[in-house]
């Protein structure tokens, strides 16, 4: 927790961050906000510098172990491994329950050449519970871990299923949280006597959540969280940001750090914040704010995502439904705010970097260049207008994203794009991750993404239909609040990119955005055979470049989009870049 330390500069919010994956940090806040983080997610492990939460292990009425299936993918295994361990998650991997028998026999082990394709099973005999990295198949037996007679085939994905024992109760992140922030805002000391840090300080409360920890705000919310035990309201506001799906928290066996990966669950509830019937899967009526309208404790929510959520994170249905039919109206306490042409929260440096941004190591190999357009400029002045709405009554801008009615919603390929035909560059056919209707068997329960997976692999029913924002003749969005970068483009900006090696070779590359720069001068544009203008034939020089930066970004300014300190940001980053020096 961060506190202010002069009590005049309080300003009466607090900011609770949902950590992601662990991750998270507090620091002492310009604005007077308190800011609180803590541990939810109960499957990492307990390690200096993370945030975790320990919970029980669920038992059986009579205090017997439970069990049931369990399922663990493995993709781009390293050509030359011995064996790999039995971890989900991504980013920060997670151990998986053990299995209640090393005989293979009573497990299953499948492997697919690619994501359609039939799966093939390995003979039991062929493949073991054990490491295999100093004693050769069948190696030294070892639960948290499997190899195979030959070796593992890069270019393969391996399915396991096996019967596990002893899940975590991790639904209890949700409750956690709740009691956490309602003892911040409206206690006085807890149950062991310890007093309320900042008792009577906290006049409104919102909370934010990015990617994986959106995921849990947007579950917290459905799963009638934002009520607390004195049936009070616990966020006056929430920011889900580049999230798109449920969190998979509150499942047996559930892995709440997966990313939208094959047979992963997370998309199976409601999707969208005005009710809906989701007739293709035939689930009925339902939305994410049905608990909190029940109870008067619904937040204010300003949600915010950019493109790589179409391309990457299944986000269509959420704004079209699983009928792709039309648009489904947002209710009056929810604003949509679209970046487009942005990669997974946008890019980690901004500025104008003339050939993209750099890739990070450890992540993904991709073809495109990584997409340095920002979005964290704008989020930041939608969440100065979500505490305006809240602290004030005071309405925020008009929601902007793209829609059915208004031509912007396509599908996802290059001809409906409009993409343009840009030589040695990749087209975005292909690249879409497409969202399965799953079927988990009888014990889920899809409406509250909570249960049990009694089927595993679950089979696929149907594929949802997804669409995504068209483009322009540069083959840049158009659809939503763009960027200073995105107004005044250097080249391309994608939310979707190529993998260049691994499984998924020339599919998607994760959520990865990519760049394709524009050619410098007319010359260079014409020998290469690119149909977008150059950058000297846009802007003239440097100074022409720089100016145009200037006024656009003095514009955004007036009309909300942008704070005035980040406009002088980006103009001096447009002063200090290399574009036409």
């Amino acid at each position: 927790m961060a506190l202010p330390v002069d009590p005049a500069r309080d300003s009466g919010f607090l900011y609770y961050d949902v950590p992601n994956r662990g991750n998270g940090a507090v620091a002492p806040d310009a604005d007077g906000h308190i800011r609180v983080i803590s541990g939810w997610q109960g499957d990492i492990a307990p390690q200096d510098g993370l945030q975790t939460l320990t919970v029980p292990i669920a038992r059986g009425a009579d205090g017997r172990s439970l069990t049931g299936p369990v399922l663990q993918r493995f993709t781009d295994i390293a050509a030359g491994t011995a064996s790999v361990a039995i971890t989900g998650s991504i980013g920060r991997p997670t151990p998986r329950p053990l299995p209640l028998t090393l005989d293979t026999r009573r497990a299953r082990l499948f492997t697919q050449t690619n994501d359609n394709a039939p799966r093939h099973t390995i003979a039991a005999k062929d493949w073991a519970f054990a490491d295999c990295r100093a004693k050769p198949f069948p190696g030294t037996p070892d639960p948290t871990q499997i190899c195979v007679k030959g070796g593992f085939d890069s270019t393969k994905a391996y399915i396991l299923t096996y019967q596990g024992k002893d899940p975590k109760v991790l639904g209890i992140g949700f409750a956690a949280v709740r009691d956490l922030n309602d003892f911040l805002r409206y206690g006085t000391v807890d149950d062991a006597g310890t007093p309320n840090p900042v008792a009577g300080q906290v006049r409104w409360a919102i909370g934010l959540g990015t990617s994986q920890s959106g995921n849990f705000m947007r579950s917290l919310i459905a799963l009638g969280f934002n009520q607390t035990e004195g049936n009070r309201r616990l966020f006056d506001g929430a920011n889900p940001n580049i999230a798109a799906r449920g969190v998979p928290l509150n499942i047996r066996f559930g892995v709440p750090g997966g990313a939208a990966n094959l047979y992963e669950a997370g998309s199976e509830g409601p999707l969208w914040w005005n009710r809906y019937d989701d007739r293709a899967r035939g689930r009925g009526t339902s939305s994410l704010l049905d608990r909190c309208r029940e109870t008067d404790t619904c937040p204010k929510i300003v949600e915010t995502f950019g493109s790589a959520e179409f391309w990457g994170l299944r986000m269509s249905p959420n704004l079209i439904g699983t009928d792709a039919g039309s648009d489904i109206p947002l209710p009056p306490e929810v604003r949509r705010y679209y970046f487009p042409g942005v990669t997974h929260g946008g890019s980690y440096v901004g500025g104008f970097p003339a050939g993209g941004e750099k890739a990070y190591p450890g992540l993904a190999a991709c073809t495109l260049a990584w997409n340095p357009n920002p979005s964290s400029q704008t989020r930041r002045a939608v969440l100065k207008s979500l505490e305006a709405w809240i602290s004030e009554g005071k309405e925020p801008l008009p929601s902007r994203y793209p829609t059915l009615a208004a031509g912007d919603l396509v599908a996802p390929d290059a001809a409906a794009l409009g993409w343009p035909a840009i030589p040695g560059a990749p087209t975005p056919t292909g690249k879409i991750n497409e969202m399965p209707d799953y079927d988990f068997g009888p014990a889920f329960d899809y409406r509250d993404l909570s249960g049990i997976q009694s089927k595993q692999p679950p089979s696929i029913r149907r594929i949802i239909p997804s669409r995504v924002p068209r483009v322009n003749v540069d083959g840049n969005e158009m659809a939503g609040v763009p960027s200073v970068q995105l107004l005044v483009p250097t080249g391309t900006f994608t939310g979707w990119n190529e993998a260049a090696a691994g499984y998924y070779k020339g599919r998607g590359c994760g959520f990865i955005g990519g760049f394709i720069p524009f050619a410098r001068t007319e010359a260079e544009r014409k020998g290469r055979g690119d149909p977008r203008p150059s950058l000297a034939a846009r802007y003239g020089d440097h100074a022409g470049f720089v100016a145009r930066v200037r006024a656009v970004a003095s514009e955004q300014v007036k009309l909300g989009w942008l704070l005035p300190d980040d406009a002088e940001k980006i103009v001096m980053q447009a002063q200090a870049s290399d574009i036409l020096r």
